[in-house]
């Protein structure tokens, strides 16, 4: 334990050492969580959700630079949703790992700033309910076949099936950009707001999201 903790104190050092250097900070760190618009069938089963982010990474320039981040964005299913299509105990999650480069507008307005970013992640789907079995003939529903994984077959169920967890994986991209405003405090923090567009290709369907982000940066 002692090594990790002198581990952590000497990289901490270098980062401060190698930020007072320059005449830009070296590296970049995110956080922040807000409003998830679902698109496409996550707005159909969905509608709009909650969703958290936080990442890091390396600035090259004033102006480019690039950060590794997870974001976790809640599937929590519609109630009428859930009744309609006998989804009881309903719940789920979009989760991802991105590496995403950021151009930094060199132009500033006092303390506001502005900045794009884009990049290519792994997207991991999952879906869960309380365990039913689905005899044949039963009739399909379509969170069902599109996010549970059922095989159906003209709408019906032709083997018994169980319907209870199931999760997905793809790649994806995403793009968007942010207003930032530079704090006084808190290491010169930027309070910053985005859009950010992401796009998962899941064999069952393309998975869309558009959270919209509330945060720090530095």
């Amino acid at each position: 334990m002692r090594n990790r903790i002198l581990f952590l104190l000497v990289f901490c050092g270098l980062i401060t050492s190698a930020s007072a250097q320059s005449d830009f900070n070296r590296f970049n760190f995110t956080v922040g969580g807000g409003l998830g618009i679902g698109r496409g069938e996550v707005a159909s089963f969905v509608g709009n959700s909650y969703q958290g982010v936080v990442g890091g990474g390396v600035n090259f320039s004033r102006m480019f630079g690039a950060d590794a981040e997870y974001m976790y964005y809640d599937l929590g299913l519609r109630p009428s949703v859930s009744q309609s299509q006998s989804l009881n105990g309903a719940s789920g999650n979009l989760q991802s790992v991105s590496l995403n480069g950021i151009v930094n507008v060199p132009r500033h307005y006092g303390k506001l700033g502005a900045y794009g970013i884009f990049g290519v992640g792994f997207y991991r789907r999952s879906v869960s309910a309380n365990k039913e079995s689905l005899p044949f003939g039963a009739i399909c529903q379509p969170a069902w076949a599109r996010w549970w994984g059922i095989n159906c077959v003209n709408g019906g169920i032709v083997t018994p099936q169980t319907l209870s967890s199931f999760s997905k994986d793809a790649g994806g991209f995403n793009f968007g950009g942010g207003v930032t405003y530079r704090l006084s405090r808190l290491y010169n923090a930027k309070l910053f707001i985005e859009g950010r567009y992401h796009r998962a290709y899941h064999s069952d369907g393309q998975t869309i999201v558009f959270p919209i982000t509330v945060g720090l940066r530095w």
